[in-house]
């Protein structure tokens, strides 16, 4: 049943491929399709036959809402990482030493960014914008050697981040 059904899907997705559209420059973009076409690649003959569609959203980037631009840059957002510094739910105190920790941590990290949110009742300072967890474990490391007195309270959180496009 479920062979059928995957099968159906696939035949509805080409059938409609025709309202599926892309931005395209009008540079010739070189894809593998075309790698693949050349003689001489490899040893044998490939022939590959796909829908006009297929062949535009190859190599085309499609971001659509999960882009965000300021006046000087453009952000893709995307699942990521961020290691998490400080977490507090007095609404006065915990304020303050968040905006403390991440002046701190900025003066030691300068081109790290850093995000101090308020989610009722907490106040949470996060550090980085990482890809992997690795990349955001090692910022870890790197932040409890520099601030030993903020080593039990941190961990790695999955989060939402801003790549740079510029």
């Amino acid at each position: 049943m479920k062979r059928i059904s995957c099968i159906i899907f696939l035949l509805f997705l080409l059938i409609s491929g025709g309202g599926i559209s892309a931005q395209i420059s009008s540079e010739k973009v070189t894809t593998i399709f075309d790698d693949l076409q050349e003689p001489g690649f490899r040893k044998g003959q490939v022939i590959v036959n796909q829908s006009s569609a297929i062949r535009n959203l190859v190599g085309a980037r499609m971001y659509g809402e999960n882009v965000e631009k300021t006046d000087t840059e453009t952000f893709l957002k995307v699942q990521g990482f961020r290691t998490q510094v400080f977490s507090g739910n007095n609404q006065r105190k915990s304020k303050d030493e968040a905006f403390r920790k991440e002046k701190e941590i900025k003066e030691m990290f300068p081109d790290v960014p850093t995000y101090v949110t308020y989610t009722a009742p907490f106040w949470k300072l996060r550090v980085g914008d990482f890809r992997s967890h690795e990349e955001a474990y090692h910022m870890m490391r790197l932040l409890m050697e520099a601030f030993p007195s903020y080593g039990k309270e941190m961990y790695i959180v999955r989060e939402e981040i801003k790549i740079p496009l510029n």
